[in-house]
C-alpha cells in the first residue's frame, strides 16, 4: 500500500487531524508572511551582509515553508478524495500541453471548480 492511500485511509478515521493540518497549513501562510513583513528590516540587513551565502539560504528555507505548506494542504484535502481515485493528478491544461494562455487558464479554472465540487 502507498503512502499515499495509507494516508487517506487515516485522515477519512480522524478528520480531526485533517482539520489540524489544513489549519498549521493556513498559520504556517500567515505566520511566514507576519514575520516577513514584521521583521524586514533585520532580514534585508542579513542578507547584505554576505550575500553570497545567505540569499542561498534564505531562498532554501522559503521553499521548505512553502514545501511543508502543501504537504500540510495535501494531507488535510486527502480525506474528500473519492476512493477510486489515483493520488496523483494534473489538471487538463499541463497535459495538454496548448500553448495559449486563455485556454490554459480555461483549463485551471475548469479542474478548480471540478475539485471545489468534490469537497461540498
Amino acid at each position: 500500500m502507498s503512502v499515499c492511500k495509507s494516508l487517506k485511509g487515516y485522515t477519512r478515521k480522524h478528520e480531526r487531524l485533517a482539520d489540524i493540518f489544513s489549519l498549521l497549513a493556513v498559520a504556517l501562510l500567515f505566520g511566514t508572511l507576519y514575520i516577513v513583513l514584521a521583521y524586514h528590516t533585520p532580514i534585508v540587513s542579513w542578507l547584505k551582509k554576505d550575500a553570497v551565502i545567505h540569499v542561498p539560504i534564505a531562498i532554501a528555507l522559503l521553499l521548505f515553508d512553502i514545501f511543508i505548506i502543501y504537504m500540510c494542504l495535501n494531507i488535510g484535502a486527502a480525506r474528500f478524495a473519492d476512493e477510486d481515485e489515483s493520488c496523483f493528478h494534473t489538471f487538463k491544461g499541463r497535459r495538454a500541453g496548448s500553448g495559449s494562455i486563455g485556454v490554459m487558464f480555461n483549463n485551471w479554472l475548469h479542474h478548480m471548480e471540478q475539485v471545489g465540487k468534490k469537497h461540498r
